[in-house]
């Protein structure tokens, strides 16, 4: 029998399982919630269906014919099955288990996510990652993701976001280079430097910085431009000029002393800046993998993060 005819006779199964487990139409009407004379009916459908008699009538007992249990063997293997689907789907939802796609910005990944995947998959054995790095501004359905990070000042409508962390740039550059080349004390001063700039646009080379309602622009130059953030920390920590980096990105340096802040009362402006935010479509069924993965980078990069 094709799919098209068997699909509505699923009940009909359902219904002829249960006159056999309780051995009448009474008990098994109850068990289904519906009348006898509906239990019945289902059950005759069934016969008229295959065209033979799985059930041999009394007034006092119903008998299985031999084709009655040979149906009967495939319908508890078919509700088993439908049992454990639903088993594994009521897992998703209440246990953490399964895979998570989480797209982010390349250096967020590498410097904020990254670092705490050990701790998340301590946490939750169960739950696989595919972590996906991209620049681009991803769409949750259109890119076939759980999650995402996009910044930006204002989140896109029609999503779920919660703001992770403030995304800032700073100067920086090593003690070692500002003693050979002198630390600069005004923007314009930034053009007789060697500066790391982004690279990816013409416009990249001419930084804004703010301080108050003064705003300053200075074109720079140096001998390497890159658009990943990680590159130019490595080579301003190897005493090649003062780039611009995210706040992220230069902490551990200006923590340990290895870099220096330039023009600390100036605020850098320039793209990639803004508000992380963590974005997925408002599904009232989050599955309990994405869950727990929402929850965690909250707790660990949101605004009060954990010290962990």
């Amino acid at each position: 029998m094709d799919l098209v005819r068997a699909l509505p006779l699923l009940p009909c199964l359902v219904a002829f399982a249960k006159v056999v487990e309780t051995g009448s139409f009474t008990a098994a009407a109850r068990l289904l919630d519906a009348t006898p004379s509906a239990v019945s009916r289902q059950v005759a459908r069934l016969e008229r269906e295959l065209g033979v008699r799985l059930l041999q009538r009394t007034t006092r007992q119903l008998r299985l014919s031999e084709a009655g249990r040979e149906v009967l063997g495939h319908c508890r293997q078919l509700l088993a099955a439908a049992g454990a689907a639903l088993d594994s789907g009521l897992q998703h939802r209440e246990e953490p288990r399964g895979q998570v796609r989480l797209a982010v910005p390349k250096a967020v990944g590498y410097r904020l996510i990254s670092p705490l995947l050990p701790d998340f998959f301590q946490r939750y054995p169960e739950v696989d990652l595919q972590l996906r790095l991209d620049d681009r501004p991803l769409d949750p359905i259109a890119d076939d993701q759980d999650l995402l990070v996009r910044i930006t000042e204002q989140p896109p409508a029609g999503f779920v976001a919660r703001p992770l962390r403030e995304m800032d740039f700073v100067l920086c550059a090593s003690p070692a280079y500002l003693g050979r080349r002198g630390t600069p004390q005004q923007p314009q001063a930034l053009a007789e430097h060697d500066c790391l700039y982004l690279g990816e646009t013409p416009g990249d080379q001419r930084w804004q910085l703010r301080r108050g309602d003064r705003v300053e622009s200075v074109t720079v130059r140096g001998r390497l431009a890159c658009n990943h953030s990680g590159v130019r920390l490595e080579a301003t920590l190897a005493d090649l000029g003062i780039a611009c980096l995210p706040a992220f990105a230069a902490e551990a340096g200006l923590a340990d002393g290895r870099l220096r802040r330039v023009l600390s009362d100036w605020q850098y402006l320039g793209p990639y800046q803004g508000t992380a935010w963590l974005l997925y479509p408002p599904d009232r069924q989050l599955p309990a993998a994405v869950r727990a993965l929402v929850d965690f980078l909250l707790e660990r990069l949101g605004p009060t993060p954990g010290s962990g």
